[in-house]
């Protein structure tokens, strides 16, 4: 089989087509939020939704077990969901008071949330497969369900963060002139934390609960190398999250390596990349420029009179030898 026939054989595949397709969605999503969150400073809040929001897994499976649903898993996304929308209302709650116990109290919710999920899908009858495709994130667990769920809320995240990227910007970046300028910041706040909790609960089948925070804030980080604009920042970091997202599914495909690992470490090398070349690129640029292009520093070199170095030009577009 040829590369093409290769290539035609994993677009045929129903597994691969679902996993491409939330891919695609959780690479444009994730970093949108992260944006909001970079400019935050609260780079780690999606670890700490991840802990939480497999307590939600758990606790949807457990139901999902006692009513006899089939697959018991399928009420997993949907208790993510609210576990982790709740947690993240609590951990917006806690950074609005700033007080030093709200630190050890968040510390409190994040052990506990993973553990509980340990515990809980334990009793509900999952594995330590089960445990790991949730915490690292496996294409092979992507169901037709899954991927409703997660077009789903991925579509409200983009209309959401892209639509009220201005008013969720300000508040990320200064309160106070938000505040002064009549935006209602604690709404927006709460805004923020609730896409940060939905981006979570969608990215978990692809990446993990553990890992989704560097597919929300390392592309993020990429393009704010290259770009100073907070709109081109946005937008370069989805297309930079839609393509490590589908590289690292296809590399999956053809070798025995976790896909959310390999995603990570493609997005963490293109960032090492980017902060290697980028200053290389700027200093080349900035040798070949005129600073001043509008005044005439040429200089005619007088070759009859030794003492005499140098001499103005007489105008713009005199070379000098």
């Amino acid at each position: 089989m040829n590369g093409w026939e290769q290539v035609l054989a994993l677009l045929a595949s129903p597994l691969m087509q679902r996993a491409l397709v939330a891919a695609v969605l959780v690479g444009a999503a994730a970093p949108v939020v992260g944006t909001f969150l970079v400019q935050r400073r609260m780079a780690l809040m999606g670890d700490g939704i991840g802990h939480v929001a497999l307590t939600g897994v758990a606790l949807g499976w457990l139901v999902g077990s006692w009513a006899a649903v089939s697959p018991a898993d399928s009420l997993a996304v949907p208790g993510a969901v609210v576990a982790a929308v709740v947690g993240s209302v609590v951990i917006e709650l806690v950074r609005e008071r700033g007080r030093t116990s709200g630190d050890l109290a968040l510390a409190i919710m994040f052990y506990g949330g993973i553990a509980g999920g340990v515990l809980l899908i334990k009793v509900a009858g999952g594995t330590n497969a089960n445990l790991m495709s949730y915490l690292f994130g496996s294409i092979s667990t992507v169901s037709t369900a899954d991927l409703w769920w997660t077009a789903a809320l991925a579509v409200l995240v983009l209309v959401v963060g892209v639509g009220l990227r201005w008013a969720l910007f300000a508040v990320s970046h200064d309160e106070e002139f938000a505040r002064a300028s009549g935006l209602p910041v604690r709404a927006l706040s709460m805004v923020v934390a609730v896409l940060a909790a939905l981006t979570v609960t969608i990215s978990m089948r692809v990446v993990g609960l553990l890992l989704v925070s560097a597919l929300m804030i390392v592309p993020v980080a990429v393009a704010q190398i290259v770009s100073r604009s907070f709109g081109r920042t946005m937008l370069l970091a989805s297309a930079i999250g839609v393509g490590v997202s589908v590289v690292g599914l296809v590399i999956t495909y053809w070798n025995d390596v976790p896909p959310g690992a390999t995603i990570v470490v493609l997005a963490i090398a293109l960032y090492a990349g980017a902060a290697v070349a980028h200053p290389l690129v700027a200093r080349r640029r900035a040798a070949g420029r005129d600073p001043h292009p509008d005044v005439s520093d040429d200089v005619l070199v007088a070759a009859s009179d030794p003492t005499c170095a140098s001499e103005p030009s007489p105008g713009p577009g005199t070379t000098g030898r």
